[in-house]
């Protein structure tokens, strides 16, 4: 019954269990008051009515034998209980967790699972109710958490669908590209090969990015930690190997706010190169690095006035005698320095980084507000987008992604919490508060559900290298965009569609809030993005066919994926019936980066590289 996330956790996990123990009293009289037709109150102002809402919702999640019992004391609400459980059977399981000697509203925790099961789906099937807008509310309690932002997300008037039967392709599917003649295979990974149990969070790989070339590779994970790989030029394949490693970020507390800044790597993104050395920025919540990689010849002192190499010399009596020390390259090890550091511009935790096609510029993203920097001055920026409202009680959406236009160095594109993706142009104004255009699709009113706008969250956006093209991922599906067309997008691709059903469960255990990542290929002929149980999935962009594939360790017995390869493009894979229960919501594959030049795609599946490429 998620309506409201602060980067990533459930509100009812920050506010909630603080607030009930004062407002449970209150909870219960503006549950019945708000839910009773019958009551005399029933006519109260919207806002009461949503207050009643949320007091509900923190009923239903934290106190669920409290909310069945007050859902019965409340005629209409019986009514819509009853469509799900008969009276008697409900009056037989509360009977059966309740003791007689406990105060009323306490149960039996070994069965809260359960009844906290049964009280969302009958608080969703309520959902309908007037006063059923829970976002401004929800803001209102929460708006002032830690300077945490939170993605609003509102309740809608419609029932939740229901559960759909259909299922996850198990088949690892062999596939062509239309570029190439060969099928996907296995090519390398790297991480631990054999089954961990107890697998450490700092190694888990929080995001990939290859660099312009496609010769290197760089991973961050949760730990602070950059890994760099560069491709092994002795493999005719395009096979990596390790190049180097540093700790970009470190824990810090923020004694101000009193808040932790974890080190944990969102994004890296590399600059073109100009010369010998390597320059990326990497970012975690708070700051952004700018880091030079190069490699460096450490030499010693070859021959002095002492020894000539391994043998000693005589002192010398005269000045004719005297000699300068020479020194002579020993070793060659690759060195990485912090050469700029960008900090405190931002109140809240950045979530992206583009550089720009000028090579000078670059922004970074946060929830709320979107800064343009350059690369060589660390100690100022330049607002370009605020979306802060002067009330926070106001806040409606939130920044999730933005990036720069690939060929018009004055142009980038931002996305938000509700669904839409704004173009805007720095030509304009200084301060681009009116976006140049706007791609949004309208819902069709009768699929509103209690977790539209949770869903239609977009996590991620890219463009085409040719920056024609706009690609966007939400919780649910994949949509390709032409810059020239607002109205619709090109194309949607249904990815979690079989997850429809499973919507209150995916709440529960957080997976509803998990950000995929999008990529287009280097031609812009397809797209890749992962799911769960370790699936990851590429589409022809013409819609001729798609390729599902899992990245498992079980490729390290047989290289080649599936059987043989059809003709024409991607083969569609087919449904063979994974069973919904058996999908492990632990294995996701989040992020992944398609190689520009060639078919080769780098994907992290939790504290694994996985590297596929189309012979």
């Amino acid at each position: 019954m998620a309506v409201l996330v602060a980067h990533g956790d459930p509100i009812s996990t920050i506010a909630l269990p603080e607030l009930l123990p004062r407002l449970l009293d209150q909870a219960i009289a503006e549950l019945k008051r708000g839910l009773g037709e019958d009551s005399p109150e029933y006519g109260l102002a919207e806002e009461e009515r949503e207050w009643g809402n949320i007091f509900a919702l923190s009923v239903a999640r934290i106190a669920p034998l409290t909310f069945l019992e007050c859902l019965l004391s409340c005629p209409r609400t019986f009514s819509e209980t009853q469509k799900l459980m008969n009276r008697e059977d409900l009056r037989e399981t509360l009977d059966m967790v309740r003791d007689d000697d406990r105060e009323p509203g306490q149960f039996d925790f070994g069965m809260r699972g359960d009844m906290s099961k049964l009280a969302s789906d009958i608080l969703g099937r309520l959902s309908s109710r007037p006063g059923a807008g829970l976002a401004d509310c929800l803001t209102k309690r929460t708006a002032s958490n830690n300077n945490r932002t939170p993605s609003v997300l509102r309740q809608s008037k419609a029932k939740p669908p229901s559960p759909q039967l259909s299922n996850l392709a198990q088949d690892n599917m062999e596939s062509e590209s239309s570029s190439t003649s060969g099928p996907w295979r296995f090519a390398q990974c790297f991480g631990d090969k054999g089954e961990v149990d107890d697998i450490t969070e700092a190694d888990i790989i929080s995001t990939v990015e290859f660099d312009h070339t496609g010769d290197y590779l760089a991973t961050g994970d949760k730990g602070g930690r950059v890994v760099l790989f560069e491709r092994n030029e002795s493999k005719k394949a395009c096979e990596y190997k390790f190049y180097t490693e540093f700790q970009s970020h470190e824990p810090e507390f923020d004694y101000l706010k009193s808040l932790e800044i974890e080190e944990k790597i969102n994004k890296i993104k590399w600059c073109k190169r100009q010369n010998a050395a390597h320059f990326l920025l990497s970012t975690n919540d708070k700051t952004i690095k700018l880091w030079k990689v190069f490699e460096k010849n450490i030499k010693v002192v070859a021959q002095n006035n002492h020894h000539d190499g391994q043998n000693p010399l005589p002192t010398p009596v005269s000045r004719a005698g005297l000699r300068l020390p020479l020194m002579a390259p020993q070793d060659s090890i690759v060195a990485a320095v912090p050469r700029k550091i960008y900090q405190n511009a931002h109140a809240y935790h950045i979530n992206s980084i583009s550089i720009n096609s000028d090579g000078e510029t670059y922004i970074s993203a946060d929830d709320l507000r979107v800064n343009l920097w350059n690369l060589s001055i660390s100690d100022r920026s330049f607002n370009i987008v605020d979306i802060k409202p002067v009330n926070m009680e106001e806040l409606t959406e939130v920044i999730t992604a933005a990036e720069f236009h690939p060929v018009h160095c004055n142009q980038f594109m931002y996305s938000s919490s509700k669904g839409t993706i704004k173009l805007a142009d720095m030509r304009d104004q200084a301060l681009c508060d009116k976006h140049a255009k706007q791609f949004e699709e309208e819902e069709d009113p009768t699929n509103r559900s209690f977790f539209s706008e949770i869903i239609s969250s977009i996590s991620d956006v890219r463009f085409s290298r040719d920056g024609r093209y706009i690609l966007a991922r939400d919780y649910l599906s994949l949509k390709i965009w032409d810059v020239n067309m607002e109205s619709k997008p090109l194309r949607t691709i249904n990815i979690h569609d079989h997850l429809r059903g499973k919507l209150c469960d995916l709440y529960e255990n957080d997976c509803i809030f998990d950000k995929f990542e999008c990529s287009f290929s280097g031609d812009g002929k397809h797209v890749l993005t992962g799911s769960y149980h370790n699936y990851f999935r590429i589409y022809d962009v013409n819609g001729t066919g798609e390729a599902v594939l899992q990245a498992d360790k079980l490729a390290f017995k047989a290289k080649k994926i599936g059987g043989a390869a059809g003709k024409g493009g991607l083969k569609n894979s087919g449904n063979k019936g994974m069973n919904l229960e058996t999908i492990d919501f632990n294995k996701k594959i989040l992020h992944g980066s398609w190689h520009p030049r060639e078919n080769t795609i780098a994907l992290a599946a939790t504290n694994n590289l996985f590297l596929y490429s189309a012979a």
